[in-house]
This record gives C-alpha cells, structure tokens and sequence, in this order.
C-alpha cells in the first residue's frame, strides 16, 4: 500500500516510527489516515516481525492530531457518521490490542480524535507543548472513537466527565499528573523517550509482554482472571521462561530474542 498521510520510520532495526504527516491540516483525522493506520495495524505488522515496538507522533510542533478532519463531517447522515464511528473504534482496537507494545509521542495538540488516537496507545509521552482535550461538545458532539470509554478509565470518572462537559483543554504535566500520560518531557524529545522505553521492554520476553498487554486490555472481573491464570499457566512451560529462569538462576541476562 502507497502510504500518502503517514511517513513509516525504521529505527534501530526493530522500532517503527508512524508520523502522522499532514502537517498544513495539524495532522487531522481524515479517511486516509485512518486507511493507513489500518493497514498498518492489520498487516504491515505481521508482515514484519523484526518489529519490536511501535511510535505514533505527528509531523511539526504544533500537533500530535489536532482532531478529525471536520470537513468530512458536515454532509454525512445519522446512519452514516455512526459507522464513521464504529470503524474509528474497530481501527484504534487494533492499535489497542497489538501484541507488541506503542506509544505515543504528543508534541503540540492532540484533540478530539488525536486525544482519543492517543489513549487507544498502550502509553503517552506528553512533551511542554502538548495540549490534550476532547472539545466535541463545542460541536454539539460527543467523541466518537472511544474517547467517553478510555478516558475514563485513564482519569477517573469524575475527571473524566468534567473534562468532556467542559472541552477544557490540559497540558502534558496536568496530563501526567492525572494519569493521562506516563512521562513529561521537554519539547522535542517524546520520540527519544518513547524509543528508550520500547528497548527496555525489548529485553524482556515477547510473549511474556503479548500477554501482559491482552490481559491488562481485559475488562475487568472474572473472566479477565481466568485469562491470566491460563496464560501464566501457558507462560510456565514456555522455551521463554525456560530461558528467563536459567538466567536468572545462572545470574545472566536472559536472551529472549535468540
């Protein structure tokens, strides 16, 4: 697939930085970007296993994604933008439930659409600059890719509904501090922070970390504990924890990647 709206970056051999490229429109949402981070998310990825670790960033400093292409909006049917809606869930799923890990890398807006891209990542990397906020309401809209869900489980309810009914707007340290985000950094280096954080979890075992991920994406209860006792059960007789616990014993570091 020619990619038109994401540049595709190799770094280190195994890490793949995806920037959101429309940076005249503050890398908004439109059917291209979300055609190619499908693509990515369904097929570029299992198309290469050499690929330990993904980043979402936006092109220039003013936006990660400043939200959706609002042009596209404005002639769509009820029928119609409610399936707009469901395939931006199914897509940012996806990108949710990958078996590897990603992250997002916010310099500069992420809003609406941007702000719900970047909690559908496994974790955020909030520089001086970002700007996180869902201000569908100054619309007359509610967010429609997961925002109403996610943020509240990121946040808290109570947050989570002042920030929606309000559509004010925080930036990367209040992000941080409410959970949002998992780093603050200075502008300029969420990318190279992002990219440390995904080596460390390369060292570890990559079944050991699929696993982690679709457990935590569990909804929470019974089910969600039978999940991680079989794949700990699965875990245990694995080549990978065979070769973590004789590393261990042997006080070496483990090679999972051999």
């Amino acid at each position: 697939m020619d990619l038109t709206s994401i540049k595709l970056q190799l770094l280190e051999e195994h890490y793949l930085l995806c920037t959101i490229n429309r940076p005249k429109a503050l890398n908004a949402l439109n059917k291209s970007v979300f055609n190619e981070l499908e693509y990515i998310f369904s097929t570029y990825l299992a198309q290469h296993p050499e690929i330990y670790g993904v980043i979402i960033t936006g092109a220039g400093d003013k936006a990660f994604v400043a939200g959706a292409d609002i042009t596209e909006f404005s002639t769509l049917s009820s029928d119609q933008a409610s399936a707009l809606s469901r395939r931006g869930q199914i897509i940012f799923q996806s990108i949710e439930d990958s078996s590897i890990p990603v992250i997002a890398a916010v310099e500069g807006f992420a809003l609406g659409g941007g702000c719900e891209l970047a909690m559908a990542c496994h974790m955020r990397i909030a520089s001086t600059q970002a700007k996180f906020g869902q201000p569908e309401v100054n619309l007359g809209l509610i967010p429609g890719y997961g925002g109403t869900q996610r943020l509240k489980l990121l946040v808290g309810k109570a947050k989570a509904m002042e920030l929606l009914l309000t559509a004010d707007m925080i930036d990367g340290e209040t992000a941080t501090a409410l959970g949002l985000a998992n780093h603050f950094v200075q502008a300029g280096e969420t990318v190279e922070t992002s990219l440390g954080i995904l080596k460390k979890i390369a060292k570890k075992g990559p079944n050991a970390v699929s696993g982690c991920i679709e457990c935590v994406n569990t909804p929470y209860g019974n089910e969600a504990y039978l999940k991680e006792a079989a794949m700990f059960g699965k875990g245990m007789v694995s080549d990978e924890s065979k070769e973590g616990v004789s590393a261990f014993l042997e006080k070496r570091k483990a090679n999972f990647r051999a």
